[in-house]
């Protein structure tokens, strides 16, 4: 089973590539102070119309190219502008 995280697109510049950061957030062990840490991601796109502050659905696939990891599922939200 491959690895699905949701994200928000920070860079749509590339063609069929995206930018997805992905943020988690958990409790420090110590202190109980909530940590946020986040990740970019760059991931395949071949869907239609996903701009930046859209919310997508990644999935872990096989190496595409030396960055690319991963591939946009779907688009969850829309930004509204």
């Amino acid at each position: 089973m491959n690895k699905t995280f949701t994200g928000i697109v920070v860079s749509d510049k590339m063609q069929k590539t995206v930018v997805v950061k992905i943020e988690r957030k958990f409790r420090h062990r110590l202190y109980q102070k909530v940590i946020t840490r986040h990740k970019n991601l760059k991931a395949h796109n071949e869907l239609e119309g996903i701009a930046v502050g859209d919310t997508v659905v990644i999935e872990e696939t096989r190496p595409i190219s030396k960055d690319k990891r991963f591939r946009v599922l779907e688009k969850i939200n829309t930004v509204t502008k």
